[in-house]
């Protein structure tokens, strides 16, 4: 999980260096659903995660690829059980758009963000 923000920091260094982001919010928005999107690989999937950004006309493409081919699916939050449950709805919330393509070796989880 952190080498995968690691590596999303260090992407955004050499992307921000070419083209600024267009707020700064951007930046840690970006950082955030890498690290909602590396953990619940971590929690979720059976083995290795693989994390790719590129740089889009207007944003950001990140997609991380996991063991597990089930979907994520929306939890409700139960402060009672010691919290949880509201990594995919703020990845919904921080992203453009969200896809999730799943084969028999696991899934491609697919986000846009602003830059």
């Amino acid at each position: 999980m952190t080498g995968a923000r690691l590596a999303a920091e260090e992407f955004l260094c050499d992307l921000g260096t070419a083209v600024p982001p267009a707020s700064p919010e951007h930046w840690d928005d970006i950082l955030l659903v890498v690290t909602e999107l590396a953990a619940n690989a971590v929690q979720y999937a059976p083995g290795p995660f693989a994390l790719r950004m590129r740089r889009t006309f207007d944003g950001v493409h990140v997609t991380l690829r996991d063991t597990n081919p089930t979907p994520p699916a929306p939890r409700s939050f139960d402060p009672r059980t010691g919290g949880g449950g509201i990594g995919w709805h703020l990845i919904h919330a921080l992203c453009d758009q969200v896809s999730v393509v799943p084969d028999e070796r696991g899934k491609d989880v697919h986000v846009f963000l602003p830059w």
